[in-house]
């Protein structure tokens, strides 16, 4: 008698550790039960992927997603709805909400608020400050704790720790990978005056390319000096690349799609729309990262997913907001360079999947592979469509690539062998899960 399944991907283009081929993937109790040729009487559903490419499901590591305090901008459940609409099946959501994330309670209230109300799994980063650095130890190992994030740059929230001695204390507490926002407080201090008023072009000039190499420099002496590892966010410059190829074995590296694909003459079309910290910069920076992509020094993508309602970002520069959406367009903008010839498919899928599984030692995800989750991100390649404020289900409904057209889309996201989204619809009720880490397994089996 032949194996029965619960669900079936018949036809499609599974992109995973063997390569690219076109098999079925048979998934039963949330986890992928076997690769290969399946009978569609073997399922109780089965989804027809014939021309479509399976790739293991997309992990962005880095959203703010404003739940509690900014309620009002986004939330656990429509920012994962964004998420699960752009082909995205678990997020790691940051921790400059109000109140901030910073305690076992806040943390474990985070948890309960996603349970079953967020469309995709998630996992919360925990602020590391020096008012906790003696519980980091315990925080960092909490459920659903993603590791320890800690802001040297001043941005949206009031978490900065921005002094060598507060960042070495951290680090000397971590034992899993810290991940910083890495700009030198000290001279965005000392260069408020750059700024120009009505004039956010003066935005990159006043949060300028030595602020984040600074600050950078520092992190990995401190990281050194430690024995710590960190995780660089949001890299920006062309300097920051040709430093850290030499400091690949201490830090790791997310790029953003925004980083990749705009440049300083956005400012003129987008105004504020386009601010964020770090800034998009010159061309020359948008080169080196690509440069820097297609060395292997960049690990991972990330989206910063930083939403604020357009009538906050339409206020005069520098009383303007920084922050724009990109969890629901990190898959078709990254698509649409694949398609381009700039990176690979399967370049994407380690950088979106496999990468974030390696550095944050994710339990099963991050891979088509027997015994993992049947995550699952389906996209067709050949699409062109237009990306539109309208396709947009963050709550401030607004995306700085509206108009853009691309080549390649995501068609439907399966997390744990449910079928969330397809073609542009949601197709189940939430039922988002807390993402588990290989140091939580060890610790449920009593390990210390």
């Amino acid at each position: 008698m032949s194996e029965t399944y619960d669900l079936i991907l018949k036809g499609g283009t599974v992109v995973n550790q063997d390569g690219e081929g076109v098999r079925d993937v048979a998934v039963r109790n949330g986890r992928i039960a076997g690769i290969g040729v399946f009978d569609k009487s073997q399922a109780g559903e089965v989804i027809d992927c014939a021309g479509l490419h399976v790739l293991p499901g997309v992990m962005d590591t880095q959203v703010h997603f404003r739940e509690p305090g900014l309620d009002h901008k986004e939330d656990l459940e429509s920012g994962s709805r964004a998420a699960v609409m752009g082909g995205v099946t678990a997020v790691f959501e940051m921790p400059n909400t109000n109140p901030l994330t910073t305690s076992e309670a806040a943390l474990a209230d985070k948890v309960k608020r996603g349970h079953h109300r967020m469309h995709c799994d998630f996992a919360f980063w925990v602020g590391g400050t020096r008012d906790n650095v003696k519980d980091i130890p315990e925080l960092e190992r909490l459920p659903a704790a993603a590791g320890i994030k800690v802001f040297m740059g001043s941005s949206t929230g009031d978490l900065l720790v921005e002094d060598d001695q507060g960042v070495r204390e951290i680090l000397s507490a971590t034992r899993r990978r810290a991940a910083f926002h890495s700009e030198d407080e000290f001279r965005l201090r000392e260069r408020l005056g750059e700024r120009v008023e009505g004039d956010p072009r003066s935005h990159p000039v006043w949060r300028d390319e030595v602020a984040a190499l600074q600050c950078t420099q520092r992190l990995v002496g401190i990281a050194r000096e430690t024995g710590a590892k960190i995780h660089i966010l949001h890299l920006s410059t062309a300097e920051e690349i040709d430093f850290l190829v030499d400091h690949k074995d201490v830090a790791s590296i997310e790029v953003t799609p925004h980083h990749l694909t705009l440049t300083d003459e956005a400012y003129e079309r987008l105004g504020t729309l386009v601010q964020m910290n770090p800034p998009v910069r010159a061309p020359r920076h948008a080169e080196r990262l690509w440069w820097g992509l297609q060395q292997g020094i960049l690990d991972i993508f990330g989206s910063d997913h930083a939403p604020h309602l357009f009538e906050e970002k339409q206020k005069p520069y520098p009383a303007s907001p920084s922050g724009m959406t990109g969890v629901q367009t990190l898959v078709p903008i990254m698509l649409d360079h694949v398609n381009a010839g700039r990176l690979s498919l399967a370049r994407f899928v380690d950088m979106t999947s496999a990468g974030p599984a390696r550095l944050f030692q994710t339990a099963r995800k991050g891979r088509i592979a027997a015994g993992y989750d049947a995550d699952f991100t389906i996209v067709d390649l050949g699409r062109k469509e237009i990306i539109r404020n309208e396709w947009i289900a963050s709550k401030c409904g607004w995306t700085p690539y509206h108009g853009k057209e691309v080549t390649g889309w995501p068609v439907g996201t399966v997390v744990r062998g449910r079928r969330v989204m397809w073609d542009g619809e949601l197709a189940e009720p939430s039922r988002g899960e807390a993402v588990v880490f290989m140091d939580g397994l060890k610790r449920i089996a009593g390990s210390p």
